[in-house]
């Protein structure tokens, strides 16, 4: 899993702007410190976007790997019930 929470470094400690959910203890972290003078917010925004659609690519190959699947037939049936797509 993959998830991105914006904070503050501050008297040597991070301050997060939310606290993570559904993590177990000792989850590992990567922090990146980003230039307050060099940042775009809308390249900012693009990058976590990036990541999060990586993140969710990498746990559909998890799912697929562990079996997690169903067949294409029952997806495309239960989308044309949900949406009154005719078959």
């Amino acid at each position: 899993m993959l998830k991105t929470i914006a904070g503050i470094y501050q008297n040597g400690q991070i301050q997060l702007n939310e606290l993570p959910q559904d993590l177990s203890d000792r989850t590992q972290v990567l922090v990146t410190f980003l230039d307050p003078g060099k940042i775009d917010p809308t390249k900012l925004s693009q990058l976590i976007e990036q990541l999060e659609t990586i993140a969710g690519i990498q746990q559909g190959f998890e799912e697929l790997n562990s079996g997690q699947t169903r067949p294409i037939g029952d997806f495309i049936q239960e989308m044309q019930q949900k949406y009154d797509i005719p078959g």
